[in-house]
């Protein structure tokens, strides 16, 4: 199926509801824990936002921020030119909670959330103690930083981690599922939330795949480009496709009814041999892509 013609890809702005340019609520996806909203300020300007029942975290995508909450608690976001400039700073606010995001130079801030029972501590995540990651080898390498992932950020049950994919390689590989509870594997609702970097002229765009089985079908090959979103509700997903010449990012949340907060995962077993072949090749040297301090030494 095209893009275009798949509920499963949400094209930029298709969900947009000001001041939020991207809106995915567990009801619009259809499923139970896992949404995200994308707000946009202009400079000067400042939006309330409510948590209702999902923890939530305030992640830049571009500019920086001040949330306030309604505690009184003032979290100052450094945030990031752009996704592929540095690794950005965020805020975890938990359920139940009203915050007030204000920006003087304006920006986009991400809202990824979670469903959840526990009520936490609202916090700063400083950008110094995301762990960077390097996954893959060869045109398979790719950068992850574990924003909010169960051994980097208490949460009840948000997982949140960014990837970047520098152009011509492949990331989300092999194909792998989550939505099995069993003894290997948890199951997760997942958003994939994109951005492309420009070229010299003008927006660049990605692939991404999603497949299912006789039992539970999803055929989705989709072109994405910057503010699109991709959802997971089932099956195989990957690969994540960037083109050359562009560097891709997306933004993953997940979240799932299983008592334990963990990522675990079940590869396509057509194709994770292909994890045997990483032994002995080296990680892109362009990578990582960007760091806590900017630009990554590749670059």
């Amino acid at each position: 199926m095209t893009s275009t013609e798949h509920r499963h890809h949400l094209p930029a702005l298709s969900t947009a509801a000001p001041p939020f340019r991207t809106v995915v609520t567990p009801e619009a996806a259809g499923w139970t824990y896992s949404g995200l909203r994308v707000l946009h300020l202009a400079p000067g300007a400042s939006a309330r936002i409510a948590t209702g029942g999902a923890e939530t975290l305030v992640l830049p995508l571009d500019g920086g921020c001040t949330v306030t909450t309604g505690e009184g608690e003032v979290f100052g976001l450094t945030g990031r030119r752009d996704v592929f400039s540095r690794v950005s700073d965020f805020a975890y606010l938990p359920r139940d909670a009203h915050a007030t995001v204000a920006s003087a130079g304006g920006g986009r801030f991400a809202l990824p959330s979670a469903r959840c029972e526990r009520r936490l501590p609202a916090r700063y995540g400083p950008a110094e103690k995301v762990p960077v990651e390097l996954r893959g080898a060869g045109q398979a390498s790719r950068q992850v930083n574990n924003l909010c992932t169960p051994e980097s950020f208490e949460a009840d049950r948000l997982i949140c981690c960014e990837v970047l994919t520098p152009a011509a390689n492949w990331s989300s590989y092999p194909p792998h599922k989550h939505d099995e509870a069993t003894g290997t594997e948890c199951e997760l609702e997942e958003i994939y939330y994109f951005e492309v970097a420009r070229g010299p002229r003008g927006p660049g765009m990605g692939y991404q795949r999603v497949y299912g089985d006789h039992d539970r079908p999803a055929d989705l090959l989709a072109e994405v480009r910057s503010e699109d979103v991709v959802l997971i509700p089932h099956g195989w997903h990957g690969p994540s496709m960037a083109a050359p010449g562009y560097d891709l990012y997306y933004l993953n949340v997940m979240a799932g009814p299983g008592d334990e907060r963990a990522w675990h995962i079940t590869d396509d077993p057509a194709h994770g041999w292909v994890r045997d072949t990483w032994a002995g090749l080296p990680t892109d040297p362009r990578l990582p892509l960007c760091t806590a301090q900017g630009p990554g030494e590749g670059r």
